[in-house]
């Protein structure tokens, strides 16, 4: 039986239920549109702040936020468009956004529609008319993010888009990751290193770029928590980064259709033309064991 219900918590929250798999997702549309919370059989998926979430003047670090108009940071903050510049903050606006609930479904499956759409705060920093529309499915223990981007504006309209799932961990030692592909660059130092499967978690931080990628499908077994994790994700996604700060009990495997800088390098860029829309998916399965 699939289920949805709104709780009213400091903010108004989507509670879609799978009851015969035990699987329940929470999603906050004023907060950015985020997923905060997927439970299985009572045992949680996602890591969230707590705290850090009750203040709406500071970004979410938890669940899985929602990067647009991109994906990580870039130099100075800066990119220009036809030779102006715009300032914009790291992983764009759409995580800080308030976004609005449009529909709901529980026929095969769970699900709820988020939209987003440009206003004079977005187009002070990104110059484009734009409406992003992004279903929630969960079914079992799959969650499904069916996302659409169309291009409201008159001109070409560049953006790379992308998630950044913060998952719950045990002894970070007892992960093996299963990323598709055989090297990375360190987004601290730049280097690019050969990568076997395994991460040095003595390290105060992790910030691992994965490109090339080999396979639509990637995964990590926790095995402090005999859960494992497997995100799959279409064509559009051309990057995976993996992220963590020692001493906190998160990890996070990111897909990213492009990685940073890409609204001045172009590379792996979207450019929509007018009225023109593409669509994309990304389905992450949780499977306790």
């Amino acid at each position: 039986m699939y289920t949805v219900s709104i709780e009213q918590k400091q903010y108004k929250t989507y509670v879609l239920s799978d009851e015969s798999a035990g699987s329940q997702i929470e999603v906050v549309p004023e907060r950015g549109g985020i997923v905060t919370s997927w439970r299985i059989n009572g045992q949680e998926v996602f890591y969230l702040d707590t705290e850090r979430f009750t203040h709406p003047d500071l970004s979410v670090r938890g669940g899985n936020p929602i990067l647009f108009p991109l994906c990580g940071n870039l130099p100075n903050d800066t990119y220009d468009i036809d030779g102006i510049d715009y300032k914009i903050k790291q992983h764009g606006f759409a995580r800080e956004s308030s976004w609005s609930a449009v529909g709901q479904q529980t026929d095969d499956a769970a699900s709820v529609m988020i939209e987003l759409v440009s206003n004079e705060k977005t187009k002070a920093v990104y110059p484009f008319d734009f409406h992003l529309a992004f279903t929630y499915v969960l079914k079992g223990n799959t969650l499904e993010i069916h996302q659409e981007y169309k291009n409201l504006s008159s001109t070409p309209m560049p953006f790379s888009s992308g998630f950044h799932p913060y998952f719950l961990c045990g002894d970070k030692n007892q992960i093996e990751a299963n990323i598709p592909s055989v090297s990375y660059e360190d987004n601290r130092t730049k280097e690019n290193f050969a990568f076997d499967g395994k991460f040095d978690f003595d390290q105060d931080e992790i910030d691992s770029v994965f490109g090339n990628l080999s396979s639509r499908s990637t995964s990590i077994i926790d095995r402090d928590r005999n859960l494992k994790i497997a995100i799959d994700y279409d064509d559009f996604y051309t990057y995976l980064v993996f992220w963590t700060v020692k001493g906190k009990d998160f990890y996070c495997l990111e897909p990213w259709s492009a990685t940073r800088n890409a609204l001045n390098t172009k590379e792996y860029l979207t450019v929509l033309e007018p009225n023109a829309s593409c669509k994309a998916v990304v389905s992450i399965t949780a499977e306790f064991f």
